[in-house]
């Protein structure tokens, strides 16, 4: 059965993430077949100044933009 890794900015709660490990271990196992203790969910939570969309950090996102010099 798979190991499935979720990268997702830092700050959701124990609850949130159970959720979603219990709606994704349902989904696995229903597309998959197989049993629940099969399916491995490994959190990463990302701090959003180690997080960069199209050259921008997401830290810097909403905040007026810095004066180039």
């Amino acid at each position: 059965m798979p190991t499935i890794r979720i990268e997702l900015f830092e700050g959701r709660t124990a609850e949130q993430k159970r959720a979603l490990a219990q709606e994704i271990t349902a989904a696995c196992v229903k597309v998959l077949g197989g049993s629940a203790d099969g399916v491995d969910i490994l959190f990463f939570d990302i701090k959003r100044q180690d997080w960069s969309t199209g050259g921008v950090l997401w830290s810097d996102k909403g905040q007026p933009p810095k004066p180039s010099t």
